[in-house]
């Protein structure tokens, strides 16, 4: 079963950095991709970054040159860097991790964990 377990998350000024990880304690699924979603109080969920298992990135605007998105398909574990935060960039941000079977799309969440950026 799949179970997503994120970390990293804290209290950190503006412009500092912070490293967010994920874990599948499942350890089942090679999932196609993998990612990082936030959620601002007000605001909807919106994408940060996905990184697909062949290899390729996607970035949202507000994230390219300042976070980084990696994989370690070995332990089915993502991590997103976060350098040059901005009190914009305080959220919870949640990992997701995505599996296609036979055309079906199976999307499984983190429970969240917070990130605050002080000005």
């Amino acid at each position: 079963q799949v179970q997503l377990m994120e970390s990293g998350g804290g209290l950190v000024q503006a412009g500092g950095s912070l490293r967010l990880s994920c874990a599948d304690s499942g350890g089942i699924f090679s999932f196609n991709a993998m990612g990082w979603y936030r959620q601002a109080p007000g605001k909807q969920r919106e994408l940060v970054a996905l990184a697909t298992r062949e290899g390729s990135t996607n970035y949202a605007n507000f994230a390219k040159g300042r976070f980084t998105i990696s994989r370690d398909d070995d332990w089915n574990m993502v991590f997103l860097q976060m350098n040059n935060l901005k009190p914009e960039d305080t959220a919870v941000y949640y990992c997701a991790a995505f599996t296609v079977v036979a055309g079906t799309q199976t999307d499984y969440w983190g429970q969240g964990t917070q990130v605050t950026v002080s000005s």
